[in-house]
């Protein structure tokens, strides 16, 4: 049978294919102000047996910023049908999605809208509410959310610089700072504003309990923007779900620590089986 590839899709959201064109896919999705390249120092690691797929969210990297649409991108749900976007243009099947920071909980919607077309989740520094609430530690206060969003709003690109070394945290590398600043800071400031407000301001706890797939959690030490108690939360919330904790610091460990996160990504993939008719598919009967 032949599959028809969508390849304005694929143009629109600069997507890159590496790895084996036969193997299980394993799409990775970026964080905000990131783009794929944020990937580059992890899919080595699985190139060798599955079918990586990286992308840009339109609005990021090397996108088609003409297709950007506010409405559209007002709330995660606009990122989330991009994945399944790319997801149905390469027609792909038991996908193993693998999410940082904001994409985690854009992966949880994608994956509750078609659950068919995954086979596991993997949320990497995930949040699903960033601002406090009863009962519940996100990190930020509304206060720090209204400074923060007016700090954006005001100078984006001297937030930028300011705020990714503190993301990122590891100081004593301050490389890796320099580098996630510099990638903010190719972003269109005004695209950037609204993707802070969709993210900043989405609460997603309920939808946790609608994810029905094997679901890796990684939770960094000293995250700044995901306390340690989110990993717990999330891991809690979703049924049969595996929490790791990484020995790397701050928020970005797909640049801070590389192996560690592939390492952790390896082993559960591994463990669950998420090949297609392994145990972790949902297509098992």
């Amino acid at each position: 049978m032949v599959v028809r590839v969508d390849v304005e899709v694929l143009t629109r959201n600069n997507v890159t294919l590496g790895g084996q064109a036969d193997g299980q896919p394993m799409l990775f999705a970026h964080g905000y102000g990131c783009d794929q390249n944020m990937w580059r120092l992890v899919t080595p690691a699985f190139s060798g047996t599955y079918r990586t797929v990286l992308f840009d969210f339109v609005g990021a990297g090397r996108s088609d910023l003409s297709a950007y649409d506010r409405q559209r991108y007002a709330s995660l749900q606009g990122y989330a049908a991009d994945v399944l976007d790319v997801i149905r243009a390469l027609d792909l099947h038991d996908v193993i999605f693998v999410g940082h920071s904001v994409s985690a909980m854009i992966g949880v919607l994608a994956a509750a809208s078609e659950p068919g077309r995954f086979a596991a989740l993997v949320l990497v520094a995930p949040s699903p509410r960033y601002l406090n609430d009863e009962g519940y530690v996100g990190g930020f206060t509304e206060s720090d959310i209204e400074d923060l969003l007016g700090s954006l709003d005001a100078n984006y690109l001297g937030w930028s610089s300011t705020m990714a070394p503190v993301i990122m945290g590891n100081a004593d590398r301050p490389e890796l700072g320099a580098e996630l600043t510099a990638s903010f800071c190719r972003t269109d400031p005004e695209i950037a504003k609204r993707f802070a407000r969709a993210t900043f301001l989405s609460d997603n706890r309920a939808d946790l309990a609608r994810v029905t797939l094997p679901t890796l959690v990684l939770q960094c030490a000293d995250d700044p923007i995901a306390p340690d108690s989110i990993g717990e939360y999330v891991r809690a919330r979703i049924a049969g779900s595996t929490l790791v904790r990484l020995k790397a610091t701050g928020h970005c460990p797909n640049l801070s620590a590389p192996a560690e996160t592939a390492a952790a990504i390896a082993a559960f993939v591994r463990n669950q089986d998420t090949r297609p008719g392994g145990r972790g598919s949902p297509h098992v009967p």
